[in-house]
């Protein structure tokens, strides 16, 4: 096996999940991250934690949601008490086929999300991580070859997290004390609030209140969002690829939408709830290990020179006590780029400039 993949492990259960001996963990495999879920074993078994293993594939998901009838029994109690009684849920992405419920209809995979919302909430109440395995099926969705791929994973999973997490911390400092945000571009100009909210330094693990391996972003949970917002990085949603999707904001709300390819499933999102037509998560993309989008949201949204926003729910580790962020069944993220001609300021002073940070070399002011 390659020594990558162990060393991929140890940094998922060592840095990301912080697992220590004792602890209930629950290690959720896609079909193609067998090798990934041997190694995280190994390792899981060497820290004397306790395993149960799921096995997960979209393959799977379509067939069930093609096959039931639409009325979902909300929570079922089997299932939430499993990951009630998980200290953390390590996620192992990597599928035979990234387009396998792409002919699911929107309204059930919707109702399937609405009925499940206690239990994704008692997951992401765990020390939750999750990563991919480099399979053929995500080279072939990045337009790579495998051996390529694999290389790309590594330089962005196997890094000096905590001298990244230091640079992050500038950031985070920035928009812990700002008030407003303002992304301009090209057909973008948005504004939000994000006064009395704490960004989160997602430094690729949960002692930063990071849950992605890897990670490399700051984000925060904007309010009040007043403007429009193009997003121009490709992606893949529900199976199906979008392009260009443009929104347009007033009193915090979408109140119009449109996209160069597959515009339906964008109004699919939106519909799902009041809190999906609202922003959950502002995120600046800080990861020069990632120098090109892949279709992964995962390493897309830790891009260097991009932002992204998602529509949904607000994460609480970005809001002050007592308050509640943006609620919703689903969190959605869509990317910009933010390279020649874009800027991101905060109270009007000019953070980023042409993908270049004040701090770093290249920037001009």
């Amino acid at each position: 096996m390659d020594d990558r993949i162990h060393e991929h492990a140890e940094t998922l259960v060592d840095w990301s999940a912080r697992i220590e001996s004792g602890d209930d963990v629950v290690l959720a495999v896609d079909d193609g991250a067998h090798d990934l879920a041997v190694a995280t074993a190994r390792v899981l078994g060497e820290r004397d934690a306790n395993l149960i293993s799921l096995y997960q594939s979209g393959e799977i998901s379509r067939a069930y949601l093609q096959g039931h009838g639409g009325e979902f029994d909300r929570d079922p109690e089997y299932q939430l008490e499993l990951y009630e009684n998980a200290d953390s849920v390590l996620y192992l992405g990597g599928g035979r086929n990234t387009a396998a419920t792409a002919d699911v209809p929107g309204d059930r995979q919707n109702a399937y999300s609405r009925a499940r919302q206690a239990i994704r909430e008692a997951r992401m109440d765990t020390d939750w991580v999750s990563t991919v395995h480099p399979t053929r099926s995500l080279a072939q969705q990045a337009g790579m070859s495998h051996p390529a791929y694999e290389e790309f994973v590594y330089d962005a999973v196997l890094r000096d997290w905590e001298e990244l997490a230091e640079e992050m911390d500038t950031l985070k400092e920035i928009l812990d004390d700002g008030s407003e945000a303002r992304i301009v571009g090209e057909d973008t100009d948005l504004t939000m609030s994000i006064e009395g909210r704490t960004a989160v330094n997602s430094a690729a693990s949960v002692a930063y209140d990071s849950h992605n391996l890897p990670s490399g972003e700051v984000f925060t949970a904007p309010a009040s969002p007043e403007g429009y917002v193009t997003f121009d990085v490709p992606m893949t949603v529900r199976g199906k690829r979008v392009r260009d999707i443009r929104l347009e904001f007033e009193d915090g709300v979408v109140v119009d939408y449109n996209a160069s390819m597959n515009e339906a499933v964008i109004g699919e999102i939106l519909d799902t709830d009041d809190g999906a037509k609202r922003l959950g998560e502002l995120g600046i993309g800080m990861n020069r290990g990632i120098d090109r989008p892949t279709d992964s949201i995962l390493f897309d949204e830790k891009m260097a020179e991009t932002i992204h926003l998602a529509v949904g729910r607000a994460y609480d580790a970005c809001l002050p006590d007592g308050e509640e962020g943006n609620e919703s069944a689903v969190h959605v993220d869509l990317i910009t780029n933010m390279d020649d001609g874009s800027r991101l300021l905060v109270d009007g002073e000019v953070i980023q400039r042409d993908g270049r940070f004040r701090w770093e070399d290249g920037f001009q002011s």
